[in-house]
């Protein structure tokens, strides 16, 4: 007799793009797949974990891509930038030109899979938060591997964290990441926590990657499916990791104790996003220790968002709302 399948078995089919979304998310789903309907994204493979060379390379090559990319965007900021060294940790301070107060601040963790994404996309982004939001924003251009694994990153912002109580009231801080970025802003709250240190107002973690074992069901239910982030990160984890336990709640918040503390939280997620499986869980966590969180799951969003879509503008709403909502100096 033979085994039973312990699944569910697929039949070969085409996942088609939804007219329950905007045009403009349409349009974006569509331009990421090729003629075939293969995302784009796919021909990317990350290379052997002992090859520091070639690491090098896409990082360098990602960096190029980023700048390209955000060019067009950073010359319509209006917000100010000062880039400063805490302690290993390069930080651009954006300052908005409109401040709704100069007692609040706002800390940027960038994503890029805890290997890209630093330099000029990280400052970029520091802008575009402090222009959204109307507060100061430190966006932490974090060290990452191959040349600095874990728990480089984690330290590097546990000292912005350290110097930003320096000079604000915890209440009137709140500490956001997208994506890799939501894992250390959960992972540095956690240390914190940890440490008997002051915790943020509150997080904001878009599509945060707060699971590196990966062992969520999206991980396969929309594996292909995202056609921003088609399949695991798996290497990109190892690499960070470099030999430290993926389950540990510094590099996987996901199974941390909930229960001894943590700060009202915002996540979002969409329905295409191989990280729903992330969001959800740590929304059940976080909602089973009596945390306040709020949950945002977007129609056919897939990791990142639409890049501008409708939806995009909505989520950028509820999270000004959010953060403005859990500042003191802005109540």
């Amino acid at each position: 007799m033979k085994d039973k399948i312990d699944g569910v078995t697929l039949p070969s089919r085409i996942v088609p793009f939804p007219d329950s979304i905007s045009e403009a998310a349409q349009t974006a789903l569509r331009r990421l797949v090729d003629e075939q309907g293969v995302p784009l994204n796919s021909r990317h493979v990350m290379p052997a974990l002992d090859d520091v060379d070639a690491w090098m390379q896409v990082k360098a090559n990602a960096s190029a891509h980023y700048a390209a990319a955000l060019e067009p965007l950073a010359r319509q900021l209006r917000a100010s930038v000062e880039t400063v060294q805490v302690g290993h940790a390069v930080v651009h301070i954006a300052t908005p030109v409109d401040p709704l107060s100069e007692d609040c601040a706002y800390i940027d963790l960038h994503g890029g899979a805890l290997v890209f994404g630093g330099g000029a996309a990280c400052r970029v982004g520091a802008q575009m938060q402090a222009d959204r939001l109307r507060i100061r924003c430190y966006g932490v251009d974090y060290r990452m591997p191959p040349e600095h694994p874990y728990p480089a990153a984690l330290d590097d912002c546990m000292a912005v964290w350290s110097h930003v109580l320096g000079q604000y009231a915890p209440e009137n801080v709140v500490v956001g990441g997208r994506s890799a970025g939501g894992n250390l802003a959960a992972a540095m709250t956690l240390r914190a926590r940890d440490a008997g240190l002051p915790l943020p107002a509150a997080l904001v973690l878009l599509s945060p990657e707060v699971d590196l074992t990966e062992s969520g069901d999206s991980f396969q239910t929309n594996q292909w499916v995202d056609v921003v982030l088609p399949g695991s990160l798996m290497a990109n984890n190892l690499l960070y990791a470099n030999g430290a336990d993926l389950a540990h709640p510094w590099l996987s918040p996901l199974f941390a104790d909930f229960s001894k503390g943590f700060p009202p939280t915002f996540l979002q997620s969409g329905t295409r996003d191989l990280f729903l499986s992330n969001t959800v869980r740590l929304h059940r966590a976080l909602r089973r220790a009596r945390i306040p969180v709020e949950l945002h799951v977007f129609e056919a969003m897939p990791h990142g968002g639409f890049m501008g879509a409708p939806e995009d503008r909505e989520l950028s709403e509820e999270i000004e709302r959010f953060v403005r909502q859990h500042m003191w100096a802005l109540r």
